[in-house]
């Protein structure tokens, strides 16, 4: 597909999809108002939500590792791609610059895709499509019911809290409870 088959998104948030019982990543049209939600694990939400609220850890987890390897390699993440839906199943490809000309692209899921290319600030795509076949537009009810906004897992930002008073960071530590505050007291 050329270039003029795909739409520019971003990630809106993360919803907790009822129906499934799982997680989802809200991918927003950046020049429209079409809706994409793609069903991810729990993981894949809390490592996306982390990227979305620029929290640092103190290792690096799975994704941060894959950007470090990209990076370290003195290559680039172009963008991701979400090409296709077959059967109910997203797929994506993760096209990487090479030093010179060379291009590769990788196929992967789009939760982990998605969590990469937030860590490396590269776009996200989706297919046409796939846009045309999934993609919703949002009213009041769909933002109440079907993409319910939901917060980053407690046990998360817990961790991080007890992280940052075990290193003095008392500062960083207040932010924290600020948000733990700010999310769970509705």
């Amino acid at each position: 597909m050329s270039n003029q088959d795909y739409v520019t998104v971003k990630v809106d948030r993360i919803s907790f999809h009822t129906p499934s019982r799982s997680y989802a990543a809200v991918l927003k049209e950046v020049a429209g108002d079409r809706l994409l939600p793609v069903i991810i694990g729990a993981f894949e939400a809390q490592s996306i939500a982390l990227a979305l609220e620029y929290m640092e850890t103190p290792r690096p987890l799975t994704h941060d590792l894959i950007g470090n390897i990209i990076q370290s390699f003195q290559y680039k993440l172009s963008e991701v791609k979400i090409t296709d839906l077959v059967d109910g199943v997203f797929y994506a490809r993760m096209e990487i610059q090479g030093r010179e000309t060379e291009q590769k692209e990788i196929d992967a899921r789009p939760s982990d895709a998605i969590a990469v290319a937030l860590r490396l600030s590269a776009p996200i795509v989706v297919s046409e499509k796939v846009m045309e076949e999934a993609g919703m537009v949002e009213t009041e009810e769909t933002k109440e019911e079907d993409l319910k906004p939901s917060v980053p897992p407690l046990e998360i930002l817990e961790e991080k809290l007890k992280e940052a008073v075990k290193q003095e960071n008392y500062e960083r530590a207040a932010e924290i409870r600020d948000r733990i505050k700010e999310l769970y007291s509705n």
